[in-house]
């Protein structure tokens, strides 16, 4: 009894002395896991943009590949494969300008998937309140009933303010549309367009640009419903007493006034005020390719902006997979998201471990796949081995005991 009494005893000092020695016993790659973290090395900077650059920026394309058209005089042009999003050419495309009704491609890619088609709305006096003088009205009237299907032709077609004025009321109201908008345009990595009146309609501050408009065209490309109202050329329109015809003001789609339609021209939307000059974002689709192009302020006046739309249209078809592009229509990847278990870099320091688990991670567990690093292996074997010598000796003391050997 004595015998096994003294066994045991001896058996838990000899692995308590083993622990302790074990804590001491320095783990590999701990030296190196205490010092200072090294500071992240700075990301190399991206190469400067073509887009940043100021004038006309073109990448040369492969033999019989002509250059863009270099006679134009917009302050400002983009023009870009709709399907991939390549922009081919442009001239100074973030340039801030006012849009004019241009802008109202970016209404209805934010509104119209809230007011489909089919619903119907009886206006209010309050819903036509605001209107600036010499804006463009399809000839809403307070007190009648209208289709949603109408007021929105009211706007691709008449460019009106005044419909666009309660499809916002509709909508939630002109300052949340206002919001959308600047939201929408944010997402979409249009970052050159200040949102000041929903229609369009001079407002200082307000202005866009030719990338972003033609971000905003090429957005609605992508909705059935958007190219359906945005390439109807005639229309009737229950204007509140009678019915009369509408025709789009898009000359480049209809072949008004001496501007000859363009072939396959899907819209999207034009536009002039005074302080913006004539403005348009122009999308033709032919032999399965897409060409968006838009045009701000050209100088020459009359039709400029049509004609030098046109000569765009027909360069980009020339040019869509034989030019190297200068820039992209698709808005920025987001940030990666951070691997589930990573530690912020500006995190606090962790708190304290219970001795058991300080034990067994000396090493660290591998950050995020749950598994042992090696030292954490070579910490746990080297306690497990002194406590297995520990406890063999007194199994061997105990024997010898046993048999009389002090």
């Amino acid at each position: 009894m004595v015998i096994r009494h003294v066994s045991r005893a001896v058996i838990a000092r000899s692995v308590a002395l083993a622990l302790g020695a074990a804590l001491l016993l320095p783990v590999p790659g701990a030296a190196a896991r205490s010092r200072e973290p090294e500071p992240p090395r700075p990301r190399p900077l991206p190469a400067r943009s073509q887009l940043d650059r100021p004038g006309t920026q073109a990448n040369p394309g492969g033999p019989g590949t002509a250059a863009p058209p270099s006679d134009l005089s917009a302050l400002s042009w983009i023009v870009a494969d709709a399907r991939s999003g390549e922009i081919l050419a442009a001239r100074d495309a973030h340039r801030k300008l006012p849009p004019a009704s241009t802008l109202k491609a970016l209404f209805a890619v934010t509104a119209l998937p809230h007011l489909r088609s089919g619903g119907t709305h009886t206006v209010t006096d309050g819903e036509l309140e605001g209107i600036g003088f010499g804006s463009s009205m399809v000839g809403v009237e307070a007190g009648y009933r209208y289709r949603v299907d109408d007021l929105w032709r009211g706007v691709f077609l008449s460019s009106g303010n005044d419909a666009v004025r309660v499809l916002s009321a509709m909508n939630g109201g002109f300052a949340a549309t206002v919001r959308q908008m600047q939201a929408k345009a944010r997402s979409l990595g249009a970052l050159d367009t200040k949102v000041v009146s929903p229609d369009g309609y001079d407002a200082e501050g307000q202005v866009s640009s030719a990338y972003d408009l033609a971000v905003f065209g090429r957005e609605g490309l992508t909705d059935p419903e958007f190219i359906r109202y945005a390439s109807t050329k005639l229309a009737d329109f229950p204007g509140g007493r009678v019915t009369y015809p509408i025709q789009n003001t898009n000359r480049l789609l209809t072949g008004a006034d001496g501007v000859d339609a363009y072939r396959g021209l899907i819209g999207v939307k034009n536009g002039y005020t005074t302080n913006a000059g004539n403005t348009l974002i122009a999308a033709a689709e032919r032999d399965g390719r897409t060409v968006i192009a838009t045009v701000m302020n050209p100088q020459d006046g009359g039709h400029a902006v049509y004609e030098e739309a046109r000569a765009l249209l027909d360069w980009g078809f020339t040019a869509v997979g034989r030019v190297r592009p200068v820039g992209s229509l698709l808005p920025p990847p987001p940030p990666p998201r951070p691997a589930p278990g990573a530690v912020s870099p500006s995190a606090a320091a962790p708190s304290p471990r219970p001795l058991a688990v300080s034990v067994a991670q000396q090493g660290e567990v591998a950050e995020g796949d749950g598994g042992w690093s090696t030292g954490s292996v070579v910490g746990t074997g080297a306690v497990l081995a002194l406590v297995g010598a520990a406890v063999f000796r007194a199994r061997a003391r105990g024997r010898r005991g046993a048999r009389g050997e002090h």
